[in-house]
């Protein structure tokens, strides 16, 4: 069982190491200040591509509930996401979003009756702190049009993870991702012509972060995140998040040249912490590797059953 946990948090880790290169490709590749457009280009095409591949459409309640989820995880989940992208410097708009495990945990004690735990909330905590470390340097710059929109992305997307748990689908989880994601899609699709006017010009650097955010950071991550949501507590699914900004910060040195001194190395070891901490079966899958095995002493010898030792000793 401890196994099983463990698996699924190293496959669910892939999603914010994914999303944390959101940042950076959208401040290096994709045309400024069109967050509608960006969000639909980034979830419409991979939702239908995954539906023709599927071919398989919801039935029952399942139309209302893609619809909810679409909405709550892409229609206004991605456009908050990339306005606070835009009005916010990248380490403010990290340390917002690393509030999403404290809004997971409350949503799943009010909607799924999954009690938070102490240690969950105080891993929570650390990791907040151990963000705002890592990626809040400068506060300059900083507007009330994207603060709100980050505190909005992470309210949209922390409900939205957990009425996934809520409502466990009858399909694979690549149906249920092209669900959401063509629902959330075409309702973006007519807001970003209403909003935001034509299309912009598109280069081929603009493309590649495109289809990057569409393929990696959009099917791969959700494909990841939302095995989590299946298999494991919300709460410890939301603490995987906070890798987000660690890879995020990363790529903040590495291509943008940004400093990375004492309190960033701080900051990531306090982030690291929070989120092994909310993963009780990570550490123990840690501890009984690292525990050396000499052979069995008389108290294994009197677990085991004889039938067991007989076979090994054939």
């Amino acid at each position: 069982m401890e196994t099983s946990s463990a698996r699924s948090a190293l496959i669910t880790v892939v999603a914010p190491l994914a999303w944390g290169t959101t940042y950076v490709v959208t401040g290096e590749l994709l045309p400024p200040d069109r967050p509608i457009f960006a969000a639909a280009v980034r979830a419409l095409p991979a939702g239908l591509l995954l539906l023709a591949w599927r071919r398989r459409l919801p039935h029952g309640v399942w139309w209302w509930r893609s619809l909810v989820l679409g909405v709550c995880n892409f229609t206004l989940f991605f456009p908050l996401l990339f306005l606070g992208a835009y009005h916010l410097p990248g380490g403010l708009a990290s340390t917002i979003g690393a509030s999403a495990p404290l809004a997971v945990m409350v949503f799943a004690w009010l909607l799924i009756h999954e009690p938070p735990g102490l240690v969950r909330v105080t891993a929570a905590g650390v990791g907040l702190v151990g963000v705002a470390l890592l990626v809040l340097r400068d506060p300059g710059g900083v507007d009330v049009i994207g603060v709100a929109a980050a505190l909005g992305s992470v309210v949209m997307s922390s409900l939205g993870f957990v009425l996934v748990k809520r409502w466990p689908a009858p399909v694979d989880m690549l149906t249920l991702v092209s669900w959401q994601l063509v629902a959330g899609g075409l309702l973006l699709v007519p807001v970003a012509a209403l909003v935001e006017g034509a299309p912009p010009a598109v280069d081929a650097g603009a493309v590649l972060g495109y289809v990057w955010i569409g393929t990696v950071g959009t099917v791969v991550a959700y494909l990841c995140w939302f095995h989590g949501l299946a298999t494991m507590p919300a709460g410890a699914v939301s603490l995987i998040g906070l890798a987000n900004p660690v890879v995020a910060t990363l790529l903040g040195v590495v291509v943008a040249g940004e400093a990375f001194g004492v309190g960033t190395a701080a900051g990531m070891v306090l982030v690291l912490g929070g989120v092994l901490a909310g993963q009780p079966a990570v550490l123990a899958a840690l501890r009984g590797r690292s525990a050396p095995r000499r052979g069995a002493g008389p108290a294994d010898l009197s677990a085991r059953s004889r039938p067991e030792l007989a076979r090994e000793a054939a």
